[in-house]
């Protein structure tokens, strides 16, 4: 049988100047999270199956990646649901929340969790979209108060200022809100997840496309109309408070608005960079674990966003049988990188990576001399020099190297100074 040198579909090999980036990336998502006091944590790749299938991760439970029982297990399925009884993870929240109701007791609380780690998905394929990748969650358990969604999108926000990211909007809306709207135009409770589902399409399809879907699913057309209606004023950069009026006085705790004042107020008032903050009632965020607040950041030029979270107070108890209110937020680590590495992003500080290159009749214990002086400036690859120079040059251009250094020289040609 032949081996195929090419990764699976949606899954990435990366060469080494991607995982300079990428690395550097973590280094400062571990440096400013852990300035903010974020432990790191680690959970495992795979999940029980009935984790995974709790009918908590939305639409992601459609694209879970099973793994068969094994031996005489197997043997004994009797049905498609007994093939199985496990699976790769699909996002860190789920993992994370088993872990929390495993470990509580040896935790103080709140618990501020970092999170660095791979996650699959069988979704399609697309670009910048994975069937492997990476997320970087930072969660925070046991806080029922507003500082919790303060302290994240804080943190989120000075990281994406440190990389260099200008000019992006905080989004935030609250779940609490969108079922109010719901609730107010007469859908049942138990359609609530299936309208929200719809409405999430609206960057995509608008909101004429999303009356349509409601409309297809068999809705009344009196409640999609109302429905609908509420959304004719949103991108008005209207508030909360504005946005809800009075139409939902009867049916929204005014907590709700007054905490969403007091997260925007917060977060303003300590903004260290360039960004806004807004109230968007179209957004839904995919996973139906979101009890709350919740918030996505979008950054001009690019489709998507680039980090997301939320609340989620009710996710750990179906673990631990008790209420522990969690709140978290997921840098798209992937989207990130694909951005810093479009814009041609330089590491600050980094040293430029150069090639020092000896002939055949090389003293290597000069070469070695010579490479250890040049290591003051530059990383430094010792390679034996090509037949072809020009040829060689360009393939190091062409793989990261910033220049190349020779044992008859003294001086180091900097490929982009030619």
């Amino acid at each position: 049988m032949k081996c195929i040198k090419t990764p699976m579909k949606g899954m990435n090999d990366y060469l080494p100047g991607d995982m300079r980036l990428r690395e550097y990336v973590i280094g400062q998502i571990k440096s400013t999270y852990g300035s903010y006091g974020f432990c790191p944590i680690e959970t495992p790749c795979v999940e029980h199956i009935e984790n995974l299938t709790s009918k908590q991760g939305g639409e992601n439970e459609k694209l879970i990646f099973k793994i068969l029982k094994r031996g005489e297990k197997l043997a004994g399925a009797e049905s498609q649901q007994d093939l199985c009884d496990s699976g790769l993870r699909y996002d860190l929240t789920m993992p994370l929340s088993r872990y929390y109701a495993n470990n509580m007791a040896q935790l103080p609380s709140p618990f501020k969790a970092l999170q660095i780690g791979n996650v699959w998905r069988a979704d399609r394929p697309q670009k910048g979209r994975f069937r492997q990748f990476t997320q970087c969650d930072i969660d925070i358990l046991g806080d029922a108060t507003n500082l919790a969604e303060i302290e994240l999108m804080g943190a989120t926000t000075t990281m994406l200022c440190k990389l260099g990211f200008t000019g992006f909007t905080v989004r935030v809306n609250d779940r609490q809100i969108l079922k109010a709207m719901a609730q107010a135009c007469q859908f049942e409770e138990a359609d609530f997840d299936k309208v929200f589902i719809i409405l999430d399409k609206m960057d995509k399809i608008g909101l004429d496309g999303v009356k349509k879907e409601l409309l297809d699913a068999g809705f009344a057309q009196e409640s999609v109309e109302k429905y609908v209606a509420w959304f004719e004023r949103a991108g008005q950069g209207l508030s909360a408070r504005e946005f809800c009026g009075e139409g939902l006085a009867d049916v929204l705790d005014p907590k709700v608005l007054d905490g969403l004042d007091e997260i925007l107020s917060c977060v303003q008032a300590g903004a260290s960079g360039d960004f806004k903050l807004a109230f968007d009632p179209t957004l839904v965020r995919g996973m139906s674990y979101y009890t709350g607040t919740i918030f996505e950041v979008e950054l001009p030029g690019f489709s998507g966003s680039i980090a997301g979270g939320g609340r989620y107070d009710e996710m750990v108890g179906h673990f631990c049988g008790q209420k522990v209110c969690a709140c978290g937020f997921s840098i798209g680590f992937e989207r990130v990188c694909g951005i810093l590495l479009e814009q041609g992003y330089q590491i600050p500080g980094a040293k430029q990576k150069i090639a020092l290159l000896y002939g055949k009749e090389a003293d290597f214990p000069a070469v070695l001399a010579k490479a250890a002086a040049l290591r003051d400036n530059y990383e430094v690859t010792i390679l034996p020099q090509g037949k072809k120079l020009g040829k060689q040059l360009g393939q190091l251009e062409a793989a990261g190297f910033a220049g190349a250094a020779f044992m008859d020289k003294d001086d180091v040609k900097i490929f982009a100074q030619q």
